[in-house]
């Protein structure tokens, strides 16, 4: 990731501005954190999601890789609901 270029969508940018997460948190969290879950089938490019912390606060961010262009979109950005995460933030609870 550290020689990919970030992209930003616009709509991960509506949810940094709305959510009160920088560019730098999105990078620590790509940069540092853990790959939790995947989505292969997702197009134009597999997807997945991380979790990251800044300080206290967990932060999840949905990103996809463009190899081609050596770039990582940033899809989504937003830290996950306790009451639909199990502890820790790793697994999703099930209904």
């Amino acid at each position: 990731m550290a020689s990919q270029q970030i992209v930003f969508r616009v709509h991960a940018v509506r949810r940094m501005i709305s959510r009160s997460v920088t560019g730098a948190d999105v990078r620590r969290v790509l940069e540092a954190g853990d790959k939790i879950e995947t989505y292969p089938d997702d197009k134009p490019y597999p997807s997945y999601l991380v979790l990251g912390w800044i300080g206290a606060r967990p932060l999840h961010v949905v990103a996809a890789d463009n190899a081609n262009a050596k770039e990582t979109i940033v899809i989504t950005v937003y830290e996950p609901d306790p009451a639909c995460w199990e502890a820790g933030f790793r697994r999703r609870k099930r209904p």
